[in-house]
């Protein structure tokens, strides 16, 4: 470095005295007048970070898979990838071609399925590939349609998610003489639309979450504020379908505060959040010593009537959504109950849990009364995700044991699918001692959980296994449930025989989790957004700021259905 001279060095000293601008007042004005323009360009520049915090995020992932496109082409870089502001630059994103081949792959899945829907179903609830027809299954609310908008959005498939948001809002009309199902709609209809709002910014979708969720309110206008499961979207009648012997379904009933809640962040109107947030406040009058409530609720008594307790269909949100709103409320003492009732039921599932022989899967059971069942269904598979990101909540032994257990179940449950012959899983499993597990009811509907809680133990453990097991779910959905105009489910996961339906959920859940398996982290990051029951993000809201919601982020359940 080259010396300056002394006599420069000197100049240089002077303006740093202040004597000398006290006997220069126009040098010191201009000195001031540098000064706030300084302070006023700092503070300009900061908010600006905030603003462009999440476009410069999407715009590295961009450079990231460009960077591989380069090298497949031959072109080989010198340079790092770029890696994600929002995981404070400490872990590089690799480049990883094979993720990259395979997030193409799920890509070209969804757009597969998407056209599908398209050619044979626009506008209505869900396709029937094999007759090539749609059907309307929840009252003609385009079902698939809102329940893919984010994942569109997430794939950046641009052209297909403009086409879906205006027929949301040319055609989308909730004054309709159905009974609904409310669980139904706020995960599928009310979740889709609020997670494209906080995706895409469009107050289109915004309107309509409220419209439909304003529709479902009455459903809550009952004695102990436990709402009914049914409602007439036209005339408001609410009621709870016949078989349930009036009682309302717990899952159905503990499965919409997410939403709820994310809606009154949106509107300002609190009655949605004190709707939702009220059932978990009469559930804590009743909430047993194991955390573990039966599926039925009496809804003018608020009390529990007695039936299975479980963590498979209609249970199982209900203890998902517990830790969710945890998640949602940034862990803060205001939503603290919602994370000490969550865990009091994990101890519940430590008790319901076993393992077989000889294999050493560990399952959960069902419980009835005094006894277990050996049975667990696949949609209890969303367990080890849950209980993955739920794990650092704790102090780190028992950390160490819950995440462990996550392990144990994710294993059991890509055993599901790698212990049949099409390598598709079935409904529900029974457990006998020495002979591990076998199938009970042996149909797929192109169910997500297994791959839901890949893509949580992938993201919080780093582990590739996990991305490699949800490969070949992936290959066993293609080889056996992909046809010329869509995908189908199997009526027999032993035989391969198709059904005719493709469930909303595939392109909402099932293909979405798979995409970002194969994706960075920093891809909807748990540190910003919580996802929904049917896989739809919504947008976390820091402490006392509602200044990100509605802003675009740049691209770029699963519970009801049978065989048809």
């Amino acid at each position: 470095m080259a010396r300056r001279s002394s006599s420069s060095s000197s100049a240089a000293w002077r303006y740093l005295n202040p004597a000398y601008y006290l006997k220069r007042p126009k040098r010191l004005a201009l000195l001031f007048f540098v000064f706030v323009a300084a302070t006023f360009a700092f503070w300009d520049r900061q908010s600006l970070v905030s603003e462009y915090e999440s476009e410069i995020s999407r715009l590295e992932d961009d450079i990231n898979r460009l960077h591989d496109q380069l090298r497949k082409a031959g072109v080989h870089l010198d340079e790092n990838p770029v890696v994600s502001n929002k995981n404070s630059r400490k872990d590089l994103v690799e480049i990883d071609p094979v993720n990259n081949e395979r997030r193409e792959k799920v890509k070209e899945a969804m757009l597969h399925a998407w056209n599908s829907y398209v050619k044979y179903a626009w506008g209505m609830d869900e396709l029937q590939p094999q007759s090539k027809n749609g059907i309307n299954s929840f009252g003609g609310l385009g079902a698939t349609l809102v329940d893919s908008l984010d994942t569109l959005y997430i794939m950046g498939l641009k052209d297909e998610f403009q086409k879906a948001r205006d027929w949301v809002a040319e055609s989308l009309d909730f004054d309709k003489d159905y009974d609904a199902s409310v669980f139904e709609t706020t995960i599928r209809v009310v979740g889709g639309l609020l997670s494209a709002y906080d995706l895409s910014g469009d107050k289109v979708f915004l309107d309509k979450a409220k419209d439909i969720t304003d529709r479902l309110l009455p459903a809550w206008d009952t004695t102990s504020g436990i709402p009914y499961n049914k409602i007439n979207l036209a005339h408001g009648r609410a009621h709870n379908p016949g078989w349930t012997n009036g009682d309302s379904i717990l899952a159905d009933s503990g499965t919409e505060q997410l939403e709820f809640i994310a809606l009154s962040q949106r509107t300002g109107d609190p009655k949605y959040q004190q709707k939702a947030e009220n059932v978990i406040t009469q559930l804590q009058k009743i909430y047993p010593s194991d955390g573990l409530l039966p599926i039925y609720i009496n809804p003018h008594s608020g009390t529990a009537s007695y039936s299975t307790i479980t963590f498979g269909a209609m249970g199982d949100s209900f203890y998902e959504y517990l830790l969710k709103v945890w998640v949602q409320g940034n862990k803060t003492e205001h939503v603290k109950h919602y994370r000490q009732m969550w865990e009091t039921s994990m101890e519940g599932l430590l008790s319901l849990t076993k393992k077989t022989t000889p294999s050493n899967y560990y399952y959960i059971c069902e419980k009835n009364g005094g006894s277990l069942s050996d049975k667990m269904d696949e949609l209890a598979c969303f367990a080890p995700g849950m209980l993955a990101l739920g794990a650092s909540g704790y102090g780190p032994e028992k950390s160490e044991q819950i995440m462990n257990l996550a392990k144990e179940l994710a294993r059991t449950c890509y055993n599901f699918y790698q212990t049949t012959p099409t390598k598709l899983a079935g409904e529900n499993y029974f457990f006998h001692t020495g002979q591990d597990m076998s199938v009970g009811t042996s149909w797929n509907i192109l169910r997500p959980e297994t791959v839901e809680s890949l893509m949580y133990l992938w993201r919080l453990t780093g582990n590739k296994t996990y991305q490699d097991w949800g490969w070949d779910i992936f290959q066993a959905f293609e080889k056996n449930s992909r046809i010329e105009s869509g995908y189908v489910g199997l009526r027999d996961v032993n035989t391969g025989e198709k059904d005719n339906m493709m469930q909303s959920f595939f392109l909402a859940e099932t293909l979405k989790y798979l995409y970002l398996l194969f994706s960075p982290p920093s891809v909807i990051s748990f540190d910003e957004w919580v996802f929904n029951t049917e896989a739809h993000p919504l947008r976390i809201v820091p402490v006392n700021d509602n200044k990100g919601i509605g802003t675009p982020v740049r691209p770029f359940g699963r519970k009801q259905g049978k065989p048809e």
